[in-house]
């Protein structure tokens, strides 16, 4: 390990969505910086210009603002540095490690036909060629990288993984148009940046091998290596649209807390032993980037499910209650005044069974009917029978002398009424749950009552009695 202050970055490049992989790579960097007492960077790798656009770079900062994932210095903009990396260029050219390439278009096709047919990497004849034969006309420059030996990327997920360099083509660091390629300027930005540790997903294990031949030729001290397992879908192959979600956005949108998400995608290859929720304060004390697996990891919506409501379990209803308003405007559930404060009061009557969001939306709906309710026929016909009418009359008597209106006062009240009447629950529960809730979904009857709070609760009873006179 280095013994340089730890330093550990994200750089997605802007692709108008933040894919859960790199939500993923970005915990754990964050995780490790915190947990070495170390900086947790951002750089936004935005030399593809067409598509970084200003709304897929935001994309990226919302993405990491939602999952709580702030970044201890401001963001690098990798494209503003292309002078600083063609200075690089300049450098490695200066030292014999880089070489100008003056291949056509035409000769490269050629010599990627030939490299192919006798199975070996493409070399360029300029590789060493003397500069007093060098054409006037554009030029690319390649890193010289060695003909022989090996490169050894010593990663802390997958242990020392060889490279025969001779499978190793010369790295393309500047094309003819004057353009940094992105092996050379993420080393570059890595290296002015002080990034300690690179962890980041395993398809840039390659990337890798040729890295480190730059980190090399410049005399600059390698970064530690960690290559993150990609994550697959429930049926082991790697995740795709098929599977459902695969942006971050669309975790919000489906309803999951950013609390859940960070507990659950540090379980995505990483682990504490048996424990599936921690807080973010126990997970920066355990994670360490050694005890990543090199596995793929699999999504678990059940487990994922198991871990939101968890968390919904546990959230402030105010806070929930705002989230659960926001869902229902984007549904045109028109709100009155007080309705997001009515949504708090229902929230812990209702969350309990909640898997997400979406289902906590759907859970206080009852509470938020305007009356008179539109009752199923069912409870209509029943109601106006002489003998539940009677029943219901004396119990909306003895609920309005229920002095606190509060759960236990209210199961007390049920079950003193059942009593006093000679019949169990079950003979007016199911009639006075659908006039307290117009037959949608409601929690237990003491629950839905104090929820609805004494005057809405008795004002339904009474509407409902009062049908059909």
């Amino acid at each position: 390990m280095t013994s340089r202050p730890v330093r550990t970055r994200i750089a997605p490049s802007p692709t108008g969505m933040m894919h859960i992989g790199t939500a993923r790579t970005a915990l754990f960097n964050w995780l490790y910086a915190r947990h070495r007492g170390g900086q947790f960077l951002v750089r936004i790798e935005d030399t593809d210009r067409e598509r970084s656009t200003e709304a897929n770079v935001e994309v990226i900062f919302e993405g990491l603002r939602w999952l709580g994932l702030e970044a201890d210095e401001p963001p690098v903009f990798q494209f503003a540095r292309a002078d600083r990396h063609r200075e690089a260029v300049a450098e490695m050219l200066e030292r014999g490690q880089a070489y100008r390439d003056y291949m056509t278009a035409e000769e490269l096709d050629a010599e990627r036909e030939a490299a192919r047919a006798e199975g070996r990497v493409v070399r360029s004849p300029w590789r060493d060629a003397d500069p007093a034969t060098w054409p006037d006309r554009p030029y690319a420059v390649r890193l010289k990288s060695p003909l022989e030996g090996e490169t050894i990327v010593a990663d802390a997920v997958k242990g020392d993984v060889k490279f025969q360099n001779a499978s190793l083509d010369d790295l393309i660091l500047l094309r003819s148009d004057g353009n940094p390629t992105y092996n050379l300027a993420v080393v570059v930005d890595d290296h002015d940046m002080g990034i300690t540790h690179v962890i980041r997903g395993d398809d840039h294990l390659n990337n890798a091998a040729r890295q480190t031949i730059i980190y090399q030729a410049m005399e600059w001290e390698v970064p530690v290596w960690a290559h993150l397992p990609l994550i697959h879908g429930p049926d082991g192959a790697k995740l795709s649209k098929r599977h459902g979600a695969q942006a971050v956005s669309e975790f919000d949108d489906m309803g999951y807390l950013p609390e859940t998400m960070r507990n659950y995608l540090a379980k995505l290859g990483w682990g504490h032993g048996d424990d599936e929720i921690f807080s973010d304060e126990q997970a920066i004390a355990w994670f360490d980037v050694i005890d990543v697996v090199s596995a793929p990891a699999r999504l678990d919506w059940a487990k994922l499910n198991h871990i939101n409501n968890h968390y919904i379990r546990q959230a402030d209803p105010v806070r929930l209650a705002g989230l659960v308003a926001k869902i229902l405007k984007s549904r045109d559930v028109k709100l009155r005044q007080g309705d997001e404060t009515l949504i708090a009061r229902t929230i812990p009557f209702v969350r309990d069974g909640a898997k997400t969001t979406l289902e906590l939306a759907d859970a206080v709906l009852f509470a938020l009917k305007t009356r008179p309710l539109e009752l199923p026929e069912k409870t209509r016909t029943q109601l106006a029978e002489d003998e539940m009418r009677g029943r219901f009359t004396r119990l909306r008597a003895a609920l309005a002398n229920v002095a606190d209106w509060n759960v236990p006062p209210l199961e007390d009240a049920l079950r003193a009424f059942a009593e006093a009447e000679g019949v169990g629950l079950g003979k007016f529960g199911p009639q006075l749950r659908s006039v307290l809730s117009g037959g949608a979904s409601a929690p237990d009857l003491a629950g839905a009552m104090t929820a609805l709070g004494r005057d809405e609760s008795l004002g339904r009873i009474d509407d409902a009695l009062s049908l059909g006179t």
